[in-house]
C-alpha cells in the first residue's frame, strides 16, 4: 500500500491512497482524514485503505485523479518524534579518518541517533531555503521507517511487527554550523534543519522480497544539478537494521504511532557506487589530497533523490528540491 498527503491548507494535509505505479490517486477522508490519524489506529482503518488501494489499482475506483507530487507534503507533515541513526559505519568512518580521528569500538556495538525537530518537515518538491551559503548546505540521502506504539525495551526480534510505513529522506545538514555545536557536548541543533520526505510512504510488503532483514535492498539514487553522483546499496554496509535502530530509539522510552527512525545516510565502502551526501566527497578528497575541492551547495542547486524497485517503478516517488534563499 502507497500512502500520501495532499496539501490542503491544514498542517496535517489529507490522507490520499496512490496507485502502485504512482499514476493515480484517490482521497481516503472517508475512512480516515490524515495519516497520523491512521497510525493511531492502524489495525482497523489499514484494511480499509487496503482495499481502496485495491480498487485503484485494478482501474475501478470511481473519483480517482492523477498523482502530482508537487502537490504533496511530507507523508507525516508534523511527526510526534524523529530520530535519526547513522547506521551506515562507512560514513562514519570517513568523516573521522578526515580529521585523523579513530573509530571508537562502542560505534560498532551501539547506534548513533539524535533527535530532531519534527513539527515542520518539508515537502517532496518543496523548496529548500536557507539564510547563508556559508553554513556549508549539504543534502543527505536515506530511509527511514514509521512505527506503530512501541513499548520501552521491545527487543530488536520483536520490533517487526511494530513497523508499519518507509519512508525516503533527505536529511538536510548544515556542516559548517555541525562542528561547533557538537564541541559544545550537547548535539544538533542548528546544524540539523527541517527534513524533507519523499512524496509516499509504502508499507513493508510492497518492496517485496528487497525488504528483508530489516533492510531494504535498493539502490539509493542521488542526482545532483541532473548528474547522478550517487546509486549506493542500502541493503549494503548497514551496521544497524531497522529492527536494532527503532529496539535502540526504545530502550528508555515508549515511542508513540507516528514515530519516525531514520537509516542515516546510505554509505558503502565500495567506492564506485558514489555518495549520498557531499561530505563524504569532501572526506575522500580529505584523505587523498589533504583538503577538500567539492564545495557544498549553492543557491540554485537541485537535488533528486530516488529509489527504484525491481520492477523498474519509483517506489516512493522522487524528492526533487531546490536550494533557495530564505
Amino acid at each position: 500500500m502507497k500512502l500520501a498527503s495532499l496539501k490542503d491548507g491544514s498542517r496535517d494535509g489529507q490522507l490520499i491512497v496512490v496507485s502502485r505505479d504512482l499514476s493515480t490517486a484517490h482521497i481516503a477522508n472517508g475512512i480516515a482524514p490524515t495519516l497520523q490519524r491512521a497510525l493511531d489506529d492502524w489495525p482497523f482503518i489499514a484494511p480499509q485503505l487496503e482495499d481502496l488501494y485495491e480498487t485503484i489499482n485494478s482501474g475501478k475506483a470511481r473519483h480517482a485523479f492523477e498523482f502530482d507530487p508537487s502537490r504533496c507534503a511530507a507523508p507525516l507533515p508534523r511527526a510526534y518524534q524523529w530520530a535519526d541513526g547513522s547506521s551506515y559505519l562507512n560514513h562514519v568512518e570517513l568523516a573521522r579518518r578526515a580529521r585523523q580521528a579513530g573509530m571508537p569500538e562502542s560505534f560498532l556495538k551501539d547506534p548513533l541517533m539524535y533527535q530532531g525537530g519534527s513539527d515542520d518537515f518539508i515537502g517532496p518538491c518543496d523548496a529548500a531555503k536557507f539564510t547563508s551559503e556559508g553554513f556549508g548546505i549539504d543534502f543527505e540521502a536515506e530511509l527511514a521507517v514509521v512505527t506503530d506504539d512501541v513499548p520501552m525495551g521491545t527487543p530488536a526480534d520483536r520490533i517487526e511487527p511494530h513497523l508499519r510505513l518507509l519512508m525516503l529522506v533527505n536529511d538536510w545538514s548544515l556542516r559548517n554550523l555541525i562542528p561547533t555545536e557538537l564541541a559544545k557536548g550537547f548535539g544538533f541543533f542548528h546544524g540539523k534543519p527541517a527534513t524533507a520526505f519523499g512524496p509516499v510512504a509504502v508499507t513493508p510488503d510492497e518492496l517485496g522480497s528487497t525488504w528483508r532483514d530489516g533492510k531494504v535492498h535498493l539502490p539509493m539514487l542521488c542526482h545532483w544539478n541532473g548528474r547522478k553522483v550517487g546509486e549506493a546499496l542500502a541493503g549494503e554496509d548497514m551496521a544497524f537494521n531497522f529492527h536494532q535502530l527503532v529496539a535502540h530509539a526504545v530502550k528508555t522510552r515508549n515511542a508513540r504511532a507516528g514515530s519516525i527512525v531514520g537509516s542515516g545516510t546510505v554509505s558503502n565502502t565500495d567506492a564506485s557506487r558514489g555518495w549520498s551526501c557531499i561530505a563524504e566527497v569532501r572526506a575522500l578528497e580529505m584523505i587523498e589530497s589533504g583538503a577538500p575541492s567539492t564545495e557544498f551547495m549553492k543557491f540554485g542547486d537541485t537535488i533528486r533523490i530516488e529509489m527504484i524497485g525491481t520492477d523498474g517503478q519509483s517506489v516512493f516517488g522522487a524528492i526533487e528540491q531546490t536550494v533557495v534563499k530564505a
